[in-house]
């Protein structure tokens, strides 16, 4: 077997492969197809400091080669993730190794769900500060869009935690590598990408939008050539590691984003349909790596000849 322990910066990992946040739930829903501890990590739904109870129904739609969705981030809030047993105290049982998607509506949301969690950080291996959400301090836009607006939240919420630190970039940018060097330059240990792409699907019978919120989310393998082609902008941007997601449903799918220069990677929409994809990615990128006589993940990333 090929090694496929994964060195995330500050973070060591035993193989290179997480489930992206929003579509694991906390863990304990997948529990019952096979033991969570064997991921790379478990990179649970959005914690914010309060309940959120998300956007109305309906809010998911298959679309060709994908899915949309406007959740809305609906979310138990940091006191009942931090203390409810089907939250972060089954994650601690369990063995996984958790990572703690955060997010707020201003700057001060942010950190206060760090420092709380940093506080009981046991269980907690590390943070991904969602910046996809709108800032309401500056008239909605979203932090992830502005480079100022990603170094301030991503500086902030540095300085409220020792835990390590993921940035998860929009794709919803002109040129991806700078957002992702401002976000190694605030302190982030790490970045992730990409988290989806707006879109709209329509009911030709009713004429109504298929979602409730009018637009959401795309997600799946519409959106992997895409999230390749950032993820290999971004790794030559920065130097600290990179974590690819966006339609990976097959080991093949994730041997791509290595090569573009990811260091992990995230399984999400696939989830949906076979709760056992990340599983299946594991091994197959352990074949994979066999078959082609390499010994070592890492021998493969950024390996892609231009």
């Amino acid at each position: 077997m090929a090694d496929l322990t994964t060195i995330l910066g500050p973070l060591t990992l035993k193989n290179p492969v997480m489930t992206a946040s929003g579509t694991f739930g906390y863990g304990a829903e997948y529990e019952e197809f096979f033991p969570i501890k064997e991921l790379g990590a478990v990179v649970v739904k959005g914690v914010a400091p309060w309940v959120s109870n998300g956007n109305p129904m309906p809010r998911v739609a298959e679309v060709t080669s994908g899915m949309l969705n406007a959740i809305g981030l609906q979310g138990p809030g940091v006191d009942k993730f931090l203390h409810d047993e089907h939250y972060l105290p089954f994650l601690r049982r369990s063995g996984a190794t958790t990572i703690v998607n955060i997010w707020g509506k201003k700057i001060e949301d942010y950190c206060e769900v760090a420092e709380r969690l940093t506080a009981e950080k046991e269980g907690i291996a590390a943070l991904e500060i969602n910046i996809s959400c709108p800032n309401v301090k500056e008239g909605g836009i979203a932090f992830g869009t502005d480079p100022k607006m990603l170094s301030k939240v991503v500086s902030a919420v540095r300085k409220s935690t020792n835990l390590p630190l993921i940035t998860k970039l929009s794709p919803n940018v002109t040129k991806i590598a700078d957002f992702a060097i401002a976000a190694q330059d605030a302190g982030s240990d790490m970045i992730s990408l990409i988290n989806t792409i707006p879109g709209m699907s329509i009911d030709i019978e009713t004429f109504r939008p298929r979602i409730a919120n009018v637009t959401g989310g795309l997600s799946g393998p519409a959106i992997k050539p895409i999230a390749v082609r950032m993820v290999y902008e971004a790794s030559k941007a920065v130097t600290i590691p990179v974590i690819g997601m966006g339609g990976i449903v097959t080991a093949e799918d994730a041997i791509e984003f290595f090569l573009a220069g990811a260091d992990a990677i995230a399984v999400g929409t696939a989830i949906f349909s076979n709760p056992t994809a990340p599983m299946e990615v594991i091994a197959g990128i352990d074949r994979w790596l066999d078959a082609h006589g390499i010994k070592s993940l890492s021998e493969i990333v950024g390996a892609v000849k231009i």
